[in-house]
């Protein structure tokens, strides 16, 4: 009977909690994104409070996911800038197109901006 609960101990720990799937990486079975999780826990937030963000997760699964990260925390930071780094150009590449394509909406945008951010100092 122990060795049963032992192997079933066993099974539950190599559950996967991370999965990879459309390029990026997911908390296993949700479609809450690793980077969620990381991007969290980089900032300081408790697992407790990460998990309050994300109710469709248990605990458990936000530990496993941050004890993935963990282990393979060089491979994910490269991963991470790397989106970063896409997002970026996809942004940049969004402005230009609206500045060239409709360049009134583009003024007035730059204008409230402008606007927006003297009122703040």
């Amino acid at each position: 009977m122990l060795e049963e609960q032992a192997l079933r101990y066993n099974c539950d720990m190599n559950q996967a909690y991370v999965e990879t799937r459309d390029g990026g990486y997911f908390v296993g079975g949700t479609r809450v994104s690793l980077d969620s999780i990381v991007y969290g826990f980089r900032r300081g937030a408790s697992p407790e409070t990460i998990r309050n963000s994300f109710p469709t997760l248990t605990l458990e699964q936000v530990y496993g996911a941050i004890a993935f990260y963990l282990s393979k925390q060089s491979e994910i930071d490269e991963y991470l800038r790397k989106r970063e780094e896409e997002f970026e150009a996809a942004r940049q590449a969004n402005h230009e197109q609206l500045r060239k394509e409709k360049p009134e909406l583009w003024a007035r945008l730059m204008r409230a901006k402008e606007e927006r951010r003297t009122t703040r100092q």
